[in-house]
């Protein structure tokens, strides 16, 4: 379902892409550091919210924080992190596996500017054992995504949320 659709849009946008799965989950920050062999910060985490009417995703640093006024600044509102089913209903991709590829419909991206400090990093692809590697720019180009600076980088990093 959600991983064939990752899979299906790589293999129409870049099919140089392969997708690749973990036998362990990597539904974390921490998690999917392990499992793909990367320090957490160059795991890119998709944070599906919604600011008034709007649903959003941002990808971020997975050891970066979101900033709530910068957030409210930048999209002229309040945050607010969507439910489990709110995120697999709307983006079809189950929370842990949540990325801006093969989404159920289309949904503004926006890419932080933490994502610029590495020169590769890996969003997931759909489920909870898959994921990518592709630079941050290659990132932003395949989703139409908007950079945008809404997070700080924590050096200790992360926790945990939203793989």
């Amino acid at each position: 379902m959600s991983l064939e659709s990752v899979r299906a849009f790589f293999a129409e946008k870049a099919p140089d892409i392969t997708v690749m799965e973990s036998p362990i989950s990597s539904a974390t920050v921490p998690l999917a550091a392990e499992a793909y062999g990367v320090e957490p910060g160059m795991i890119a985490k998709t944070l599906s919210l919604r600011v008034g009417e709007r649903v959003i995703l941002i990808v971020a640093a997975g050891t970066s924080r979101m900033d709530n006024k910068k957030v409210k600044a930048q999209f002229g509102g309040k945050p607010k992190m969507l439910g489990l089913e709110e995120v697999a209903a709307i983006t079809g991709h189950e929370v842990g596996g949540v990325c801006p590829f093969g989404l159920k419909s289309p949904l503004p991206v926006y890419c932080d500017v933490s994502l610029k400090a590495f020169d590769v990093v890996v969003p997931a692809a759909g489920s909870t054992h898959s994921a990518v590697r592709i630079t941050p720019q290659r990132m932003a180009e395949l989703t139409a995504a908007e950079w945008v600076d809404v997070c700080e980088v924590r050096p200790n990093g992360g926790n945990g949320q939203d793989a």
